[in-house]
């Protein structure tokens, strides 16, 4: 053995032991580094979940429930679980050892499927044999606090991080938020003068009252508890500048605001006159905050009513009389929702009436993002059109639509100047330290409605009564809109900042693009397939009529059969082209997946290998030439 081969093999290792070194040393020098080249960053956690996760104090248990095995049947559910699993294991190594995660496949009839019942999640039969497949979250803190997502629904993919880093703020931090809850209209329970009677409170407060701690808070207020989580304006009416510089002072705090105002509220009867019901219709129902909300980059105008044909509701004004489409009452669908949004996801009906419309103020700092608009179909109206309605088909009377979509509902965020900025109004004295915010110590979190009327029980429950209790049932999405608003506020400003992401699902789009296209194809001659077997059924009824009244044979003539023999072949020429454009999208398939195979295997390995070649025989004729 030659001293040159002994010196080679020395090389080759000294190079082996230095990789292990290095892999050995990279291993726990850049444990929980991570490099994510996906286009929409799917693997990169946003910022709030990070600070979330590292406000963590006490630690916290995740189980993460998955049949993995049964999973097997539906591939894309066990795709998207395994999706779910990194997410978890990637939370929970950027949580310090805060979020402890366990992993649990639930085996039929075991105690771990019976402990998965116990904290939460749901498990959904599938298959011939029904077995459970679990894919849900549950998780509990150290006070015996639990909460759970019963089942991961892939639809929902966008908002997982939300979804998820959600349900850990709320373990670590389980006190019951506060609302402070300003109302003018009558949404508590309470003595109705004009019935006579005990008020009903409206459902939704009722609802609210269930999910968080609801303080009334007065129109005359001066002052906003600290600990309050989210301030509910409900038409702000003629507030008092005492009540107005809190609510100011509360935002520049870096307050979680939500505000209904409107230009029409039905169920204001601050003017109601029971001498005078014709005096009550045509009383002043609007309400604004042209100073607070102008001061946070919003303008709202109460003396616009937004009418749109295309969402147009049809209402009984009388009864006994026919429904008519009122362009003022409007039931929105899933194409008037921001779909990034987990405030409006998933929602499919929300139904508003007579609201207003928002718009950002030019200049402003401020970050505003529609959640609700109307469709293009639709005009502004002036208020004036829309008191003392008796017939609402009179609102087409001279509708022209300008083409606009115009904003019913946004959240707005960013930093805001005071609406005083000559200092506290007349008669507010501050107490003794405090002094009066001018700009904002944190960003401003706010949800505005330009409508009221969509938290009235008479646009989205049905109400009866059973042995005396009260029983509403949901029709319309108006309950689940303000709750998802409310308990997206209630949260810290970091879980507000997680939004929704892009789908990890990477469809290949030249294939889809060429499967729509047979398709259409495919669907042209289906139709025209079916265009002549109807008429060729009409053809031979017709002959069936003219069968003779003894006769017990069809009769057909020459030119009869011979018009159906040619039918029947153009029937069989236009299957063979079905077969056909079927056969030419598979082949076409097969080509661009050949060619991507090709592409894969051989030619890029092929390229680096040249690459590669081509700079050995670089570095030898340096070597070579080198004096």
């Amino acid at each position: 053995m030659t001293k040159r081969s002994i010196s080679s093999g020395a090389v080759l290792l000294a190079l082996a032991l230095l990789f292990i070194a290095i892999t050995v040393l990279a291993n726990y020098a850049l444990r929980g580094w991570r490099l994510d080249l996906t286009e929409n960053r799917l693997y990169t956690t946003a910022p709030g979940t990070d600070r979330i996760l590292k406000s963590i104090k006490e630690p916290i248990n995740l189980y993460f429930f998955f049949s993995e095995k049964t999973a097997n049947q539906l591939p894309q559910l066990k795709s998207y679980g395994i999706r779910v699993r990194e997410l978890l294991e990637e939370l929970a190594a950027r949580s310090g050892g805060k979020v402890r995660l366990h992993v649990i496949d639930p085996q039929p009839f075991s105690e771990e499927e019976d402990r998965a019942d116990a904290l939460g999640v749901d498990g959904t039969p599938v298959g011939a044999s029904g077995a459970k497949l679990y894919l849900g979250l549950a998780g509990t803190n150290s006070t015996d606090g639990h909460a759970a997502i019963e089942f991961f629904d892939p639809s929902k993919e966008q908002f997982l991080e939300y979804d998820v880093i959600k349900l850990i703020y709320q373990l670590a931090n389980p006190k019951k938020p506060v609302l402070a809850w300003l109302s003018t209209l009558p949404m508590e329970p309470g003595f109705d003068q004009q019935s006579g009677q005990m008020r009903e409170p409206w459902v939704i407060y009722s609802e609210a009252q269930q999910l968080f701690d609801v303080r009334p808070l007065a129109p005359t207020a001066a002052k906003i508890d600290s600990d309050v989580s989210v301030l509910v304006l409900v038409h702000p009416k003629n507030l008092s500048p005492a009540t107005q510089f809190a609510i100011d002072q509360f935002a520049l705090r870096g307050g979680h605001i939500m505000v209904f105002v409107d230009p029409i509220a039905e169920a204001d009867r601050s003017g109601a006159d029971p001498q005078n019901p014709m005096a009550s219709m045509d009383a002043d129902k609007s309400s604004s905050l042209p100073q607070l909300l102008t001061a946070w980059g919003v303008h709202f105008d109460p003396t616009q009513v937004v009418a749109d044909r295309d969402h147009a509701l049809s209402v009984t004004m009388r009864q006994g009389e026919a429904p008519v489409e009122h362009l003022g009452v409007l039931g929105f669908d899933k194409a008037s929702f921001a779909s990034n949004d987990v405030i409006t996801a998933g929602l499919s009906v929300v139904n508003v009436a007579t609201a207003g419309h928002l718009e950002p103020v030019k200049g402003a700092h401020t970050k505003f993002e529609p959640l609700l608009q109307s469709s293009t179909d639709s005009e502004l109206l002036p208020v004036e059109r829309f008191r003392m309605l008796f017939d609402p088909s009179t609102l087409r009377e001279g509708f022209k639509a300008t083409g606009v979509r115009y904003t019913i509902a946004a959240r707005v965020t960013g930093d805001v100047g005071t609406a005083f900025p000559a200092g506290p109004p007349p008669g507010v004295t501050l107490p003794p330290g405090q002094i009066d915010l001018k700009t904002s110590v944190k960003p401003l979190n706010l949800v505005v409605f330009a409508d009221t009327d969509l938290l009235s029980d008479y646009l989205w429950v049905h109400e009866q009564s059973m042995f005396g209790q009260r029983l509403t049932q949901a029709w319309a999405g108006n309950g689940d809109l303000v709750l998802n608003a409310l308990d997206n506020l209630a949260g810290s400003a970091d879980l507000i900042s997680v939004r929704g992401r892009a789908s990890y699902a990477r469809p290949f789009e030249r294939v889809v693009r060429l499967q729509r296209i047979a398709d259409d194809r495919f669907r042209d001659k289906e139709q025209e397939l079916q265009r002549q077997l109807q008429t060729t059924e009409q053809k031979l009824t017709q002959l069936q009529s003219a069968k003779g009244a003894d006769s017990s044979a069809l009769i057909i003539t020459p030119a009869q059969e011979q018009e159906i023999e040619q039918f029947e072949q153009e029937k069989l020429q236009i299957r063979k082209q079905l077969r056909a454009v079927r056969a030419g999208l598979d082949a076409e398939i097969h080509r661009l997946g050949n060619t991507l195979k090709i592409l894969n295997i051989i030619v890029m390995p092929a390229l680096f290998a040249l690459l590669a070649l081509a700079v050995a025989a670089w570095r030898r004729e340096r070597r070579r030439v080198r004096p």
